[in-house]
């Protein structure tokens, strides 16, 4: 199976995007016209201020007024954010057009200050106690529907400020994501020189899995070369970010710089250090010890860090059309359900998929969801490899997660990273296991080294990530990081996950500034670790009962982010609240490893 395709479909068949089911062009009408009915609407909601406190003592009162302003408030988001998707999406595939770019900010901009009429709605329903919430809620049975919706909002009761600081935030956030723009625009014009070769950022990356080792090395230090070049602005992009960061932590009394995105994945600091704990510990059973034997595998006494993904086999190797990579997912898809492979084949037969890599777009993969009330778009960069049919199977995970949750409606759709990785892990997890069975004896030690380095590189690795985050910001309180400084806590805490087989050389310190991560979504990363070790209970329970588990599972994607992630398990019988629940997906990622050291 992974060879080119005899069709001619090879990896330059991937196909492009196209996104006039949102917008027809930066000029269309409708973009304005949209963000004029956000603005009418938030009108309509400005009309409710000082009303929810007025009713409070009646619930009948205070639950339709409740009501009516999710209503409002989800439609007015519907608005926005589809305007916004289609800036950002379009802004992605361009990053070196500077007309896109200012699109985009100034849609931010305006979206900004149309949303911050908003921001009095979720404030005054948060100086309501929880017991006249809960009367109201009971009393008007079309506000329950927003229980889960008010949940989450109620997280941020103890952290917000008075409305004209709230207000003053949301003025000022497109100048602070100015920060992100000047990084990602830093990096979308980045050419790495690699020998003959002039690459993207993203196929650099890509070239660190080559067979040759000397093509590896040479995109390794070219890599090195071009971040250097560039590592001021990037280092400057981090430490701002993180300042402003720090400032608005402060003032809202969070109690780490972690403590916001935990609030928004409904979970908290205890539960993920249980989940550091276990991985850490981990280390030398998994990654040190992996490492090692792939060395021996390789022959060599140990691995230069752009070793780290090399294929076993020296041989070219073999690539996959996009047609056959299709048709992968879609029959791993298929042996879940066939409904979930149906959900999947409507973006390929749809212009909803932007797969072909050119220079200007971003590195990166993902799947946007815009709003309920439109499909979402997938963005990845198709080279061909194996490790591309599974970033495939992830988006589309997330894809069909989002598709299924949309009748939700936007705001209980939105579902917290804790549990929006599950159907994207799952996704490679289906799609890896029919390689597997697919595979001849020969093929099984690579098949099985590039799972486990997938489980290194979403489990081990996205820990590192966050360890790396949590010593930059602690440092970062007290000054201003060096680039220097920066990638000594790079070369640290990347050591200590990595262990002694890996030798990292001269020029690894830059690596953190392509992981846009740090950039985009401060402490996101323990999110993939947490879905990854979820997902692998959650398949030891399909192997276990596999008639039983879909209608569960298609229930717990179906349901967005009305459950938490622990009420979320509670039919599978599993909970995720103690280190010996993350211990035991360690485990299971450790038999993989005994089994390649059987095969080497």
């Amino acid at each position: 199976m992974n060879a080119l395709s005899k069709s001619g479909s090879g990896p330059e068949s991937a196909p492009e995007w196209r996104l006039d089911d949102l917008y027809l062009g930066r000029d269309d009408p409708a973009i304005e016209a949209d963000l004029a009915a956000a603005a009418r609407i938030n009108a309509e909601l400005v009309t409710l201020k000082g009303a929810f406190l007025a009713v409070r003592a009646v619930a009948q009162d205070l639950g339709a007024l409740i009501d009516r302003g999710a209503r409002l408030y989800q439609a007015a988001t519907d608005k926005l954010w589809a305007v916004g998707a289609y800036a950002s999406l379009a802004a992605s595939t361009a990053r070196d057009d500077p007309a896109c770019a200012k699109f985009e900010a100034d849609i931010r901009a305006k979206s900004a200050q149309i949303a911050a009429e908003s921001l009095f709605f979720t404030l005054e329903l948060n100086q309501l106690e929880d017991g006249e919430i809960a009367a109201a809620l009971k009393a008007c049975p079309a506000a329950a529907r927003w229980r889960p919706w008010l949940r989450r909002v109620r997280l941020a009761r103890p952290h917000e400020l008075s409305a004209e600081l709230e207000r003053m935030l949301v003025d000022r956030a497109p100048a602070v994501a100015n920060w992100v723009r000047l990084y990602d625009e830093t990096l979308g014009r980045m050419t790495v020189r690699a020998g003959p070769d002039r690459l993207t950022l993203a196929q650099a990356l890509n070239r660190l899995s080559d067979p040759d080792g000397a093509r590896r090395k040479a995109a390794a230090q070219g890599l090195a070369r071009a971040l250097e070049a560039r590592i001021p602005t990037l280092a400057l992009c981090l430490n701002t970010i993180a300042f402003e960061k720090q400032v608005e932590d402060r003032w809202r009394r969070y109690d780490n710089p972690a403590q916001a995105r935990h609030l928004a994945n409904e979970t908290d600091a205890e539960a993920v250090a249980a989940l550091e704990a276990a991985v850490v510990e981990s280390y030398p059973r998994l990654s040190h010890r992996y490492y090692r034997l792939k060395a021996q595998a390789m022959g060599k006494p140990v691995l230069e860090h752009w070793d780290r993904n090399a294929p076993l086999s020296a041989g070219p190797i073999g690539l996959y059309g996009w047609d056959e990579a299709r048709q992968v997912v879609l029959e791993a898809f298929a042996g879940l359900a066939p409904s979930f492979a149906a959900a999947a084949e409507r973006f390929f037969a749809r212009p909803w998929i932007d797969a072909r890599p050119r220079p200007g777009k971003q590195s990166g993969a993902f799947s946007h969801p815009v709003t309920a009330v439109h499909h979402p778009f997938v963005f990845l960069n198709f080279m061909g490899e194996r490790r591309d049919v599974l970033t495939l199977a992830h988006e589309l995970g997330h894809a069909v997660h989002q598709t299924l949750a949309a009748p939700k409606g936007t705001l209980l759709a939105d579902t917290p990273l804790t549990l929006a990785e599950t159907a994207s892990i799952f996704g490679e997890g289906l799609v890896f296991e029919r390689l597997l069975a697919q595979a001849s004896r020969a093929e099984r030690r690579d098949l099985l080294a590039g799972k486990i380095e997938d489980g290194l590189n979403t489990v081990v690795r996205q820990i590192a990530f966050h360890r790396f985050e949590t010593r930059f910001h602690a440092a970062r309180a007290s000054g201003e990081l060096s680039a220097d400084e920066i990638g000594r806590l790079w070369r640290e805490t990347m050591g200590e996950s990595l262990g002694p087989a890996i030798r990292l050389g001269a020029g690894y310190e830059t690596y953190w500034s392509y992981v846009s991560h740090f950039v985009h979504a401060p402490f996101y990363v323990y999110a993939y670790a947490f879905g990854d070790l979820l997902v692998g209970a959650l398949m030891e329970a399909r192997r276990r009962d596999p008639a039983a588990f879909f209608p569960l599972y298609q229930d717990l994607l179906a349901a967005g982010g009305t459950r938490t992630y622990v009420e979320a398990l509670r039919p599978f019988g599993l909970d995720p609240r103690d280190k010996a629940f993350w211990s035991a997906g360690c485990a299971r990622l450790e038999r993989l490893v005994d089994e390649f050291e059987a095969l080497i």
